[in-house]
């Protein structure tokens, strides 16, 4: 999960609605534009009425831009290098590591690439040059040779990523940041890793899989929950046919951060609430979005094709900045109107259909939903329960712990992982590096990042549409239709 906390510099101004990629978008134009997002005309106050047929003219308009501006991306640009799916990485001994990023996230996880074996953290990068001292610190207490240390500024990540010494480049850093940083890390010539989301418009996702293409190298979406112990397990159920043919599920990020939001020691600024004032539909879908694709085997022999969005009024942030704010903070001058919760619709190539949630603005015990149903039964998760026949024939829930035998293998040759969320970032370290190590085809790759994130600027496009569906870009150009394994792979023999 990406709770990064360094500082925050992006605008919150309006932004326009943009048109279709031309070779995508430079370096330098990111980082002038970090707080756009494709077909974004954002509105100074939150929408009156979701859902219902326009009213006004203005609505009219903002229906049409929004639909033209989808349909825009949803048409494959020229491919510019052959597709990475399958592709391997090269084998290698030892993984050399650069950081981006060390406030919580990356502060936490550089933890857990020191306790791998084959790992050397080569570099690391961090605006605030005490979070870099820290870090390195860690790495000589882990008996490994110091740190390169890349502290002068907010580009000097650049400069790490042009090192001629590094595999792998690990993202953990503000959101408007990911692609300008995924962008460096590839041309570079660096596989790089980023945590969700991997962009935020539609614009830099096609530019994304175009760079991985072109460069040979993969542009990985780090999504821990993709590893979590029922996640794979249910995973594994689904692909033995223990649901029978696969036909709806759902996901979610319903978490309760209202009071992080507003603490500016967690998130070391604005950054994360200032998202509230430009979008407004579903801001992080990949922790909810990532495990029912893989159960579907999204890009993997079905992809998604439409989305449908509709979200409340945007009212829990201002409430809770009104009880708890002193008179005179800066938050008051900020308008939100990103949804308390938005519920989008996606339906698939095979007719099946994924229902995403996301509330972080009002109180909501914490939730991914995590469910999935086909004509033989189906899991619920927040608590995991299953109904599944024969198992279950009296029309009440069942035990899922009975179903232990079905754990990934990778859940049971490391029972207690070390490290946080229950240990899922570890499996998701662990077997990163081992694909690399051993030159195996990485669990997901550039096209499950770009599918998972799309509904960051989609949904935003289908609320301003009054939850008209919209085109989902087909990443792949095609390649979806051809079956190979992904998370639910076969454990290595070396």
């Amino acid at each position: 999960m990406n709770d990064a906390a360094t500082p925050d510099h992006g605008s919150d101004n309006d932004v326009r609605d943009s048109g279709p990629p031309s070779g995508g978008p430079t370096r330098r134009s990111v980082l002038r534009t970090s707080a756009g997002v494709a077909g974004a005309g954002v509105a100074a106050g939150a929408a009156g009425t979701f859902g219902a047929p326009p009213a006004t003219a203005a609505e009219a308009a903002d229906t049409a831009s929004a639909a033209s501006a989808a349909d825009g991306y949803a048409t494959a640009p020229p491919r510019r290098g052959r597709t990475m799916a399958g592709v391997p990485f090269e084998r290698r001994s030892t993984v050399r590591v650069g950081i981006i990023g060390l406030g919580n996230r990356g502060g936490s996880m550089i933890d857990l690439f020191l306790a791998l074996p084959g790992v050397r953290v080569v570099a690391l990068c961090d605006p605030v040059k005490a979070k870099c001292e820290r870090a390195a610190a860690k790495v000589v207490a882990a008996g490994q040779p110091s740190p390169a240390v890349y502290a002068k500024g907010e580009d000097d990540y650049r400069d790490l990523c042009e090192r001629g010494d590094l595999d792998l480049v690990y993202v953990a850093t503000p959101w408007e940041t990911h692609f300008a940083m995924a962008e460096a890390a590839l041309l570079g010539g660096k596989h790089v890793g980023v945590e969700c989301p991997v962009a935020m418009r539609l614009d830099e996702l096609w530019a994304l899989v175009d760079l991985s293409e072109r460069t040979r190298r993969h542009c990985m979406q780090l999504e821990n929950c993709c590893y979590g112990r029922n996640e794979m397990r249910v995973l594994r159920m689904a692909h033995a046919g223990l649901f029978g043919e696969l036909l709806h599920g759902a996901g979610a990020y319903n978490h309760d951060l209202r009071e992080l939001m507003f603490d500016p020691d967690y998130y070391e600024g604005p950054w994360r609430r200032l998202w509230h004032t430009r979008l407004r539909g579903d801001l992080y879908p990949n922790h909810g979005f990532g495990p029912v694709a893989n159960y579907m085997d999204v890009n993997r022999g079905d992809r998604v094709v439409s989305i449908s969005s509709f979200g409340t009024p945007a009212l829990g942030l201002a409430e809770y900045r009104e009880a708890n704010m002193a008179p005179g903070d800066p938050s008051f001058k900020e308008s939100y109107v990103s949804a308390d919760r938005t519920v989008s619709m996606v339906r698939t190539a095979k007719g099946r259909i994924i229902r995403l949630e996301h509330d972080v603005s009002t109180p909501h015990p914490y939730s991914r939903i995590n469910s999935l149903g086909g004509t033989k039964g189906v899991f619920e998760d927040y608590p995991a329960r299953i109904y599944v026949e024969p198992d279950h024939t009296d029309h009440r829930w069942g035990d899922f712990a009975r179903y232990a035998d079905w754990d990934h293998w990778l859940w049971k040759e490391h029972a207690n992982p070390p490290g946080g969320h229950g240990g899922m970032d570890y499996i998701m370290v662990f077997r990163l590096v081992q694909t690399m190590r051993l030159g195996l085809v990485p669990d997901f790759d550039v096209y499950d990042a770009a599918v998972w994130t799309a509904p960051v600027p989609l949904s935003h496009l289908s609320i301003k549409a009054q939850g008209a569906p919209l085109p989902i870009p087909d990443f792949t150009r095609g390649e979806w239709r051809r079956t190979r394994p992904g998370v639910d792979s076969a454990k290595p023999s070396d």
